[in-house]
């Protein structure tokens, strides 16, 4: 796992929690969520939004939320937590790395422990960090003014319309699948939806990605 001048650091977890993916490739999949606190965009503190590099983030991954996250000291107790959550053991089961930004925390040691244990892993970074290798699924989320580390992968979700954020400036990087997902800020969803389906519909490289969860009141 990863280490701090030669000593082990615990995992960091704002929430582990049993859920659907409510986003792009994968949306209504059952799957255990792994959300680890910290993000090197964003404080996840108010006051500090306005100076971050990515401003319309909508999650709070900086207090343990309800005492469904906190420390776990290596791999094994962080996926015995996980293993716990899944419920029908004749199901492959699923794990979605998150954040903040799980590239922060997430190591070889923590995925392969988790492949032992029988689960399909996939993350969502903003792409800003290399990954360790092993993984099964990576989804990468720009956000303006970052350079991407991670140019390929299996999805590419882009929050639209973001001053900065450009679809054609991602569109040539080798992803098998690309999704607009409207920004969901100011009031202003309905609006943004439909700049994202125009979009898609001019663009059919793209497809429209809403957000189910937020849509049928789940986390």
């Amino acid at each position: 796992m990863a280490t701090h001048a030669g000593t082990p650091m615990p995992y960091l977890t704002h929430s582990i929690f049993y859920s659907l993916q409510g986003e792009g490739a994968w949306s209504g999949r059952p799957a255990v969520f792994v959300r680890f606190a910290g993000c090197n965009l964003w404080s996840g503190r108010e006051q500090d939004r306005a100076a971050a590099l990515c401003r319309f983030c909508d999650t709070d991954f900086v207090s343990t939320k309800d005492g469904r996250g906190g420390r776990f000291a290596d791999p094994q107790q962080l996926v015995a937590r996980i293993v716990s959550l899944w419920p029908d053991a004749n199901v492959p089961p699923y794990v979605i790395f998150t954040g903040g930004e799980p590239a922060l925390q997430l190591d070889a040691e923590l995925i392969t422990a988790c492949h032992r244990r029988g689960f399909q892993v996939a993350v969502e970074t903003n792409g800003t960090r290399s990954l360790p290798q092993g993984l099964d699924w990576v989804c990468v989320s720009p956000k303006p003014g970052t350079e991407l580390m991670i140019d390929r992968g299996d999805e590419l979700k882009l929050v639209y319309p973001v001053p900065g954020l450009h679809p054609q400036a991602y569109a040539g990087l080798a992803f098998r699948h690309f999704y607009l997902q409207p920004l969901d800020e100011g009031g202003e969803g309905g609006t943004h939806i439909a700049a994202a389906l125009e979009y898609c519909l001019r663009h059919p490289q793209w497809s429209l990605s809403l957000q189910l969860h937020k849509w049928i009141g789940i986390e």
